[in-house]
């Protein structure tokens, strides 16, 4: 299978898991909808894709897999929903739809992206599929630990916290790195343990090279970002370019300039390979996610 199969087998496969598990719900229709509306809106599912690749690198994902998938899909959608409200960065586009304010209202959207969260962890939480995959009580509550410490104030909450403080404040390099780290790089970082932990074989120094892959991705995908925001257009982007600069916020092109800024996300990708050396053929699709990262263009 090549790299491009994989990536549009796992977005289909974490496609129909979400829907199959969302479909369970008897929520109220207008929450329903808005909850489906920020889940099904285009996203490149790049959390669920390093979930599978993870699975994959170690043995073959399963459905304790599909609910890890989902789980880093929930919960990052629930985080953009939020993102975009106007107490925060106040954004009405995003992956070229209306954000969800926008598309329904400020009340139904908070509430949309708390009910994702919550899915979230109801996902990791239930034993059906779970142990049926012969994965331990230990390793399930490892991988509810696992998202919560990634998605809260030591992780992507404590990163959101990090950015809307630093608006037109004046970062050094090693400060961007620490908020980016926790603000995009926890998720990716426990989608790459999650996959992992889900095929019940992962061992500790398997892991530990996961968790240094998955710290320069996580940058990289930020480097990126950065990069696009000014190099690229709303059209492409799916949301309104610029807004970054908009907002004076400190950004790898605001400290570094665009050039400098590429050659950072080259050598996060070399670092990112170097750490998967002691991985075989099966961590290849890990690698070409890696390079995915930095030459997308949206």
């Amino acid at each position: 299978m090549s790299f491009n199969q994989f990536i549009t087998q796992s977005r289909q496969r974490v496609d129909r898991a979400l829907n199959e598990h969302i479909s369970r719900f008897d929520a109220h229709p207008r929450l329903l909808e808005a909850m489906r509306y920020s889940l099904f809106n285009g996203g490149k599912r790049v959390r669920p894709v390093l979930v599978y690749a993870s699975a994959e690198a170690l043995s073959e994902p399963n459905s304790c897999s599909d609910r890890a998938a989902i789980a880093v899909e929930a919960m990052h959608a629930y985080s953009l929903i939020h993102d975009d409200l106007p107490a925060m960065d106040d954004d009405h586009l995003r992956r070229g739809q209306p954000t969800c304010h926008i598309a329904f209202d400020e009340a139904t959207a908070i509430l949309a992206g708390d009910a994702l969260q919550a899915f979230a962890f109801d996902l990791l939480s239930e034993t059906t599929d779970i142990t049926d995959t012969g994965i331990n009580a230990r390793i399930q509550l490892e991988m509810i630990h696992t998202l919560s410490h990634a998605s809260g104030a030591n992780g992507m909450v404590g990163g959101q916290s990090i950015d809307l403080a630093a608006v037109d404040q004046t970062l050094t390099i090693n400060q961007l790195e620490t908020m980016h780290r926790l603000k995009t790089g926890a998720l990716i970082s426990a989608s790459t343990r999650l996959g992992a932990l889900s095929t019940g074989i992962a061992s500790d120094s398997q892991l530990q090279a996961l968790h240094q892959y998955a710290g320069a991705i996580g940058l990289a995908f930020q480097v990126q970002d950065d990069i696009l925001d000014v190099t690229s257009d709303t059209e492409t982007l799916g949301k309104q370019q610029g807004a970054d600069a908009a907002l004076s916020k400190p950004t790898y092109i605001s400290l570094l300039g665009v050039d400098a800024a590429k050659q950072k996300a080259q050598q996060l990708h070399e670092q990112a390979l170097d750490v998967l050396s002691g991985f075989d053929y099966r961590a290849d699709n890990l690698r070409h996610l890696s390079a995915y990262i930095i030459n997308r263009r949206s």
